[in-house]
């Protein structure tokens, strides 16, 4: 019984511990989430810390407020650009959508899909933030 107690809760620790730390972007994913495990729990906790901290690391960022501005913003192209597909964070967009580069901001590219103006990762092409 005092197992179950002290694996829970190092669990919940780690859990609470590697959000904390994943939001204030000092340490990340797995391997910040097992170095907060290990102090929380020990062994045990590492392993836990380790997978938490996987998933909460893996979270998509915001992008700054100038980002978010400016492609609300930018004007529009002649053309609408519609896909079957929902537009959805996460997600690629598809190859055929044209994406273009915010200036000054080289982490984020946008672009106008289906009357939505989406924030996207340029590499990857996956929508961060689907603006209202």
């Amino acid at each position: 019984m005092n197992a179950r107690v002290i694996v829970g809760a190092a669990t919940a620790a780690a859990l609470l511990s590697g959000a904390a730390f994943a939001q204030s972007s000092t340490v990340n994913g797995a391997a910040g989430g097992a170095v907060t495990g290990a102090i929380v729990g020990g062994p045990v906790g590492a392993a836990v810390g380790g997978v938490a901290g996987a998933v909460v690391g893996t979270a998509i960022d915001p992008p700054p407020q100038k980002v978010v501005t400016y492609v609300r913003e930018a004007p529009a192209p002649s053309a609408k650009v519609v896909v079957k597909e929902k537009v959805v964070v996460g997600q690629a967009l598809p190859e055929t959508v044209v994406v273009t580069p915010v200036p000054e901001s080289p982490k984020y590219s946008y672009a106008i899909v289906n009357d939505e103006r989406v924030i996207v990762e340029p590499s990857s092409r996956k929508v961060i933030q689907i603006i209202n």
